[in-house]
């Protein structure tokens, strides 16, 4: 496949990209991977469940299985997930998509509030969904702050060793979570976007559990100084903003030691994730990186038919590792 992406020229604009990414149109059609889902909670340390759903093949005979990860306030059921989820599982995969912490329909599942520094969590939970593959490969994608876990877990990964897992694949992921944050700051309508879908999340999770009490973090009016005021309850061990967002950046070295296969999508004109991000990003021979000159975020969206470029190299890539 060619590595070139050239959406046609009506679909050239960032937001537009951007916002047909996550638009329900995206998803539009039959979806037989939804239909063969069935939810999987999964049991990690410290009493931590995280939710699931995994679709097997009808007939039991898949090619491998593909973990889906969603971005930051999207959840398994995001446009984009089951855009690129329905045609991985017609091409015969096997699919488990995996929900972060409060995200979804979870947030009753654990009183803790979801960070982006927990790590460990959805590692156990990748390592788990991992285990529905019946010893056939296993492949990771994540997308936005999902890419950023996944690039995570494969520098992670190294050392502990995640069964059947050949590839993983980053698309828009979150480089520098402090410059993210204030590329989405500087944005009035991303900005928006983003906090009214975390406000809405939080304001599930205070009714969940109204000791926690949100309604700091829900006052605030930029992302920022809301994150600082839930670190600031939540005592996550971080005095400021600026050292959470740090703490899962992945341009401090995370990459230099990868040796699973790793696929790294990115665009100049994503609105979110600023590509100055990579240039100089240090990875290993085993990370490869194509940064398209369009695609906004989570999109790479070729022509009104909805097809993503990332979709049809995500088949290449993933059968490149099958016998």
């Amino acid at each position: 496949m060619n590595d070139l992406f050239l959406p046609i020229r009506p679909l050239r604009g960032a937001y537009l990209q951007t916002l047909m990414a996550s638009s329900r149109y995206r998803a539009l059609g039959k979806k037989p991977m939804v239909s063969a889902s069935r939810e999987a909670i999964l049991h990690c340390e410290d009493r931590v469940r995280l939710q699931g759903f995994y679709s097997p093949q009808a007939d039991g005979d898949s090619k491998g299985l593909v973990i889906m990860l969603h971005g930051w306030e999207g959840s398994a059921n995001s446009s984009y997930i089951l855009s690129s989820g329905r045609r991985l599982y017609n091409l015969g995969y096997d699919v488990f998509r995996l929900n972060f912490r409060d995200h979804g329909e979870s947030h009753h599942l654990n009183r803790g509030i979801f960070l982006s520094i927990l790590l460990d969590e959805v590692f156990q939970g990748v390592h788990q969904a991992a285990g529905f593959s019946g010893g056939k490969p296993v492949f990771l994608v994540g997308f936005s702050l999902g890419g950023n876990f996944a690039l995570r877990i494969a520098a992670k990964e190294s050392g502990h060793r995640i069964p059947n897992l050949k590839q993983v694949a980053a698309v828009s992921p979150v480089i520098s979570p402090n410059r993210a944050c204030d590329a989405i700051d500087a944005d009035p309508l991303i900005q928006w976007y983003f906090m009214r879908k975390w406000k809405k999340s939080l304001a599930i999770k205070n009714k969940l559990f109204p000791s926690l009490g949100l309604e700091k973090v829900l006052a605030e009016t930029n992302l920022r100084d809301m994150t600082q005021a839930l670190l600031d309850i939540y005592e996550a061990g971080y005095k400021k903003a600026h050292d959470y967002f740090d703490a899962y950046a992945v341009n401090n070295g995370w990459l230099k030691d990868v040796i699973i296969p790793t696929l790294i999508v990115t665009a100049e004109d994503d609105p979110v994730i600023p590509v100055q991000d990579f240039f100089g990003l240090e990875t290993s021979a085993a990370c490869r990186m194509i940064i398209h000159q369009y695609g906004g975020h989570n999109a790479f969206i070729e022509t009104f038919t909805r097809t993503s470029w990332v979709d049809h190299k995500l088949q290449e890539v993933f059968a490149s590792h099958l016998n």
